[in-house]
């Protein structure tokens, strides 16, 4: 990957050569990517592509064998998970992980626990009940008797409340109802036209199109293929695999 031109601003997150393993097991293998600032990529492909493991690797979850992975120019192959949040990086995981014996406001406080600023804290709480109104309404729940889309709503605003100045998703519909997926996507869309820079991963692919920039197709810890969104999904290749052409 060259550099950028001079004039050009630097992608916000630029991934070379990326190489993870599971044991002896290689699940990336020489991953190479870049997201531009206020872009939204996604990332799509069949389950066990390597999608999860990347933003895992991203997050400092797991931790890469070689490459590189630089945020703002930033080195974070080394950096514990902790030290990504303060970077600027949150994440909203596979399957929510919430805490559930703790209340939704809880859960929700925990995104914010680094931070200092409590009047922005609080902001960004009404903020976060702006995008979700349930939430509001379930603040003092336990988040582990709430649905699977009420969970979910509630694992995007934790990872809002650090806010993060890069927010990675991770199968943000996966095992909700058409309507919920709808509603989650209408708050993926109003992120990005408010600014947010987004790392998408997701296996609704039509509707991870739908709302990306670009997108790369990922297939047993490579990419097959990249380009804007519009471009994939025109595809022919991309709408028989996975849009149901």
């Amino acid at each position: 990957m060259q550099p950028a031109p001079d004039g050009a601003a630097a992608p916000m997150l630029r991934i070379q050569d990326l190489a993870v393993y599971y044991g002896g097991i290689q699940a990336l293998k020489g991953i190479s990517l870049h997201l531009d600032k206020g872009e939204l990529l996604a990332i799509i492909g069949a389950n066990g592509a390597g999608k999860t493991t990347l933003l895992r690797t991203v997050s400092g979850v797991l931790r890469a064998r070689s490459g590189s992975i630089r945020f703002e120019g930033k080195e974070l192959t080394r950096l514990s998970t902790f030290d990504v949040v303060a970077c600027g990086v949150a994440h909203s995981p596979e399957g929510r992980q919430l805490f559930g014996g703790l209340t939704v406001l809880e859960n929700l406080r925990m995104g914010a626990i680094q931070r200092r600023d409590r009047a922005a804290v609080e902001q960004d709480l009404e903020y976060v009940y702006s995008l979700f109104p349930v939430l509001r309404e379930r603040r003092l729940q336990r988040a582990g008797t709430l649905s699977g889309g009420e969970q979910q709503m509630c694992a995007i605003g934790r990872a809002l409340m650090a806010r993060p100045r890069l927010l990675l998703l991770d199968e943000p519909s996966l095992g909700l109802a058409p309507l919920l997926v709808e509603r989650i996507f209408d708050v993926i869309a109003r992120l990005k036209r408010e600014g947010v820079t987004l790392l998408l991963v997701e296996q609704n692919a039509r509707m991870a199109l739908e709302v990306a920039d670009r997108a790369y197709v990922m297939e047993t810890g490579r990419i097959k293929l990249g380009g804007s969104a519009a471009e994939l999904a025109a595809d022919p290749e991309v709408e028989r695999a996975y849009l149901g052409g």
